[in-house]
């Protein structure tokens, strides 16, 4: 559980609404008139204070956003019988971190949501003082299971079971705690650090019959993911070392563990060990407050993650922009894995959203792939396409006809017979700061090219996502980046800019990009999904009708957009 963060989260890509199954259901308007820095399309509680911690691994993922209100982490993401379940850390009795309780939404496609009564609460000496982040396994015959941390009278962080009360049920809407929680607690024995001791991963069965778990913790500065098993599911001994730690990455909230296979995009079951996949290792780091992972082999037999040698260390991210917390499932009927994670605010104002995406390993072997559920593309609407057209340098192209502030726009370009005017970088610099001192109004040889978007009139206001290459030890270098710093006139805001490098060999390779855009969030996937960056923007002209989308060229040399398709989306149905 991300801890003390007072956000709303936007959560995306589920979509389907039960009216039947809920009672007591409230709806916000969706007049963006009043309300135009609230998502469409991405998940968001009815009121109150919402932390989501868990995440969504799934080839589709949005972000969604809700006024003065606050969701964080995800908890427990499942598919069961034939409904996908969403719980999310919740304060039922205010606006404020406390008084945690797992809240629970449904949907039949990850795009339109339905709240159900919370699923969890305290009601245990081992949770009295707040249920917290926890993930939901699968148990043989398909019965769910809930491993979550909750918080003692002593104020320690202790792990507890749940199940479904009846199993008939799709909804799922109450749920028993085992009478012998606490199933894993510190001790003076163990030594575990009482106040670092948190969030239990979705469980895997290995092949002496046994299951495994992880629970995130620290001693001192040294990260590390400990290591449970269990024959029953109920009585869990702890192993002799974590499955994996890392000196100096501190505290582990949040952690995933699963495995994606060498070849193809298909998701795996969490349990499946074998010669074709490999294994990836989360973790939210709180000392970063970013999410990061490493890919490597399980060997079973010593119950160790090995990482691949040169990822030693925490170095690659999900996101490279606003995102955290993430939570991964297995879509058994997708055969797909979900990620889920949320989206902080970038205002003074509490509110965070989630998102949700699809996940799987690059064919390099050497980084995660990740895309928006196909679900999202069922809000599509009105399509505009434009014919492949050189965009000269200093040009802007205004693209009409889609709902600027709800929209989905893909455009490609090529560069190939330009390279030789790209700027050479004399030393490796980090791409953030790369960005943030090169940003869209600096120009170069190729770049920066990209789109603008909430963009006002006179571009006084607008946010830029946009490449820029570099020539650098006999290569070329693609920087990726989503410039915040003039995104909005009120300066109060987090006007950050955010960047990575995206492995593309620009001369065998278009540039592509997605941006989903959702009134006060800028999700952008570039190089077919090897590169992701998330921001929450909040212009104070470009809203509503006032704000515009356009392509842009403001390097020296003529860039050639080979495809462009953008859609206005229809609003998702959350209750």
């Amino acid at each position: 559980m991300t801890m003390f963060i007072s956000t709303i989260y936007l959560l995306t890509l589920f979509s389907s609404i039960y009216g039947t199954a809920a009672t007591n259901l409230h709806t916000f308007s969706s007049d963006s008139y009043n309300q135009p820095y609230r998502t469409a399309y991405h998940f968001q509680p009815p009121k109150n204070w919402i932390n989501v911690s868990s995440c969504f691994l799934s080839s589709d993922m949005l972000n969604g956003h809700v006024g003065v209100f606050g969701l964080a982490d995800p908890n427990g993401p499942l598919r069961y019988e034939g409904l996908y379940h969403l719980f999310y850390q919740y304060n039922p009795k205010g606006a404020v971190w406390g008084n945690i309780v797992w809240a629970h939404s449904v949907s039949k496609d990850l795009v339109n949501w339905a709240p159900l009564d919370p699923a969890i609460f305290p009601s245990q000496p081992s949770d009295i003082n707040g249920c917290w982040s926890g993930s939901a396994t699968l148990l043989p015959g398909n019965k769910p299971a809930i491993l979550y941390t909750g918080i003692n009278p002593k104020n320690q962080q202790v792990q507890n079971l749940a199940k479904p009360k009846n199993l008939s049920d799709p909804f799922l809407r109450e749920w028993v705690k085992s009478p012998k929680n606490p199933l894993m607690a510190p001790t003076s024995a163990n030594e575990i650090n009482s106040s670092s001791f948190r969030d239990p991963t979705t469980a895997w069965l290995g092949q002496d019959g046994h299951w495994r778990v992880l629970v995130g913790s620290k001693r001192r500065t040294r990260g590390m993911a400990l290591l449970y098993r269990s024959k029953d599911f109920s009585d869990w001994i702890q192993a002799k070392h974590p499955l994996h730690s890392t000196l100096g990455s501190g505290m582990w909230e949040c952690p995933d563990f699963f495995p994606v296979l060498k070849n193809g995009q298909l998701g795996v079951d969490t349990s499946v060990n074998d010669d074709y996949v490999r294994h990836v290792l989360k973790a939210s780091l709180d000392d970063r407050k970013h999410d990061y992972y490493m890919i490597g082999s399980y060997n079973a037999a010593k119950d160790k993650f090995i990482p691949d040698k040169g990822f030693e260390e925490f170095v690659l991210r999900y996101d490279y922009g606003k995102y955290y917390a993430s939570k991964t499932f297995f879509d058994d009927g997708k055969k797909r894995r979900v990620l889920l994670g949320w989206v902080n605010e970038s205002s003074s104002v509490a509110d965070d959203i989630k998102k949700g995406w699809a996940i799987w390993l690059h064919k390099s072997g050497k980084q995660l792939v990740q895309w928006p559920v196909e679900e999202i593309e069922k809000l599509r609407a009105k399509p505009v396409n434009l014919p492949p057209q050189a965009l000269k340098g200093g040009k802007l192209l205004q693209i009409n006809g889609v709902t600027a502030t709800q929209a989905d726009v893909e455009i490609s370009f090529e560069v190939s017979g330009e390279l030789g005017k790209a700027e050479n970088l004399k030393y490796w610099t980090d791409p953030q700061i790369l960005c943030s001192t090169k940003g869209s109004s600096l120009r170069s040889g190729l770049g920066p090219f990209g789109l603008l978007v909430f963009a006002s009139e006179g571009l006084q206001e607008f946010t830029s996502v946009f490449f820029r290459i570099f020539r650098y030890q006999h290569k070329y270098l693609v920087l990726f980046c989503s410039d915040q710093s003039r995104s909005s006139l009120n300066k109060n805001n987090d006007l950050t800019t955010y960047g990575t490098f995206v492995d593309v060999n620009p001369l065998q390779e278009k540039l592509s990009l997605r941006t989903l855009i959702d009134h006060s969030v800028v999700e952008s996937f570039g190089g077919e999904g090897r590169g992701c960056i998330t921001a929450r923007v909040y212009p104070t002209l470009a809203i509503n009708d006032k704000a515009q989308i356009y392509a842009f060229n403001n390097g020296t040399a003529d860039v050639k957009i080979t495809r462009f398709s953008a859609w206005s989306m229809k609003k998702a149905h959350i209750l």
